[in-house]
């Protein structure tokens, strides 16, 4: 049985996940053609600094006035299909931060030269492509871009998945997210209350890894290609033994030097492998119209001096961020709303949601450093939040939160106001 409350994921196989939970053998869907899609419109005020020099010059920007800020950060389109005999394939679009607006022009009031003309920043991913084929319900190939199922938020980033009017910052920060790579993964149920995933991708490329986002820059490629002169593992185990709980673990391992467009092979480098581990449980409990999560992330990565020194060396037109990179990165978080609309009857009849929440958050992407490497304190904080999200309907959803960013001295507080509105859902029934 479906947790209560719970707001159906974009593709085939969430659909297929609920199934599968109550161990029901069908696995036909109501449409072989099925569109959906989830967006974010957001405003938030912040009461601190924007200044890029504010954690290197901290005095000096602590009476500066606070800013505003306007931004989508997720437009996605889902399309998927059932080709029938087992076979479906899933895609999705990823417009962030409204996309990119740009065009090649021609000036007339200057001589007629061509000049490029940015209207919008932002960014346009493809975040799935995949085709898949179902043996049984113990046992499903999937083969292209996929969803790295590690940590809370990259199994669980729809707008209605969580109760912040962004992403949960921690694992935001230290991890890519929503983290996709192009690789093969098995994955299925075994008995009524397991799932299990394992999924088999290109390794990490250490020369995007920095101070303040530890890893999250290493799945990247500026290239038109990804690099995988080295391979990762990472895998994924839920159970859902007790009504509205589901408890999971998962985990990632794989190297990450060497897997560069120009890697150095000099002698002195023989033994680097800078292997990365991460460790991750998480859960979620909706019943009784309480909803509460949380997660715990640890990570490791192996010869971070090495790759922090050879970074730091890097030519100039690189695009390494060149900076220290900790050997030990941590977050973890919890948070839980009631709905206290379930204690009206007309407005429970009629569906609707009001949720109080409240969320605490730690991350620190510098937790451990190797001797000889700076800890930055301004890569540790603390995120109190407290505020509303409302569900007029089941795929919608508007939010308004005050959160309380918590930072070591001499470092400002970085306190905000965040009011949105999003939706996600499918088109197609």
């Amino acid at each position: 049985m479906e947790p209560e409350g719970n707001v159906p994921a974009l593709d085939a196989t969430e659909a297929e996940k609920n199934r599968g939970r109550s161990g029901d053998s069908s696995w036909s869907m109501p449409s072989r053609l099925t569109l959906g899609g989830y967006g974010e419109a957001v405003m938030s005020r912040n009461f601190y600094s924007s200044n890029p020099f504010r954690y290197m010059y901290p005095e000096s920007y602590k009476k500066d006035p606070g800013h505003g800020r306007f931004d989508l950060p997720h437009v996605v389109f889902f399309v998927g299909y059932e080709l029938g005999k087992g076979w479906r394939m899933n895609a999705e679009i990823e417009f962030e931060h409204g996309g990119v607006e740009a065009a090649m022009e021609v000036e007339p009031e200057e001589g007629g030269e061509y000049e490029q003309e940015i209207e919008r920043g932002g960014e346009v991913a493809l975040e799935q492509f995949w085709i898949e084929k179902t043996f049984n319900r113990a046992l499903n190939l999937r083969m292209g871009h996929i969803i790295v199922p590690v940590g809370l938020t990259n199994g669980n980033h729809l707008p209605t998945q969580f109760f912040t009017v962004y992403r949960p910052e921690g694992e935001n920060t230290i991890m890519p997210c929503t983290w996709h790579e192009t690789g093969i993964s098995l994955w299925g149920f075994l008995g009524k209350d397991w799932r299990y995933e394992a999924m088999l991708l290109p390794g990490l490329d250490s020369e995007f890894f920095n101070n303040r986002n530890w890893i999250k820059g290493g799945s990247a490629s500026p290239y038109e290609f990804k690099i995988a002169n080295t391979y990762a593992g990472a895998f994924r185990v839920d159970n859902y033994s007790v009504p509205g709980l589901r408890l999971g673990i998962s985990g990632y391992y794989g190297h990450s030097f060497r897997n560069s467009l120009m890697p150095s092979y000099a002698d002195k480098y023989d033994k680097v492998k800078g292997a990365v581990s991460i460790g991750s449980f998480d859960f979620e409990y909706n019943r009784h119209n309480w909803i509460a999560r949380g997660y715990f992330d640890y990570g490791h990565l192996g010869d971070a001096k090495t790759i922090s020194i050879y970074n730091r060396g890097l030519p100039k037109a690189s695009p390494s961020p060149k900076t220290h990179i900790a050997t030990e990165a941590l977050c973890y978080g919890a948070e839980a709303g009631y709905d206290i609309f379930s204690r009206f009857q007309k407005l429970k009849q009629d569906h609707q949601k009001l949720y109080l929440f409240g969320r605490y958050e730690y991350y620190d992407s510098m937790f451990k450093t190797a001797e000889g490497i700076q800890d930055p304190d301004w890569c540790q904080r603390q995120i109190v939040t407290a505020g509303v999200n409302y569900f007029p309907t089941k795929d919608i959803v508007i939010k308004a939160q005050y959160s309380a960013g918590i930072m070591k001295d001499p470092f400002m507080n970085e306190n905000s106001l965040s009011i949105g509105v999003a939706y996600a859902g499918f088109f197609t029934k």
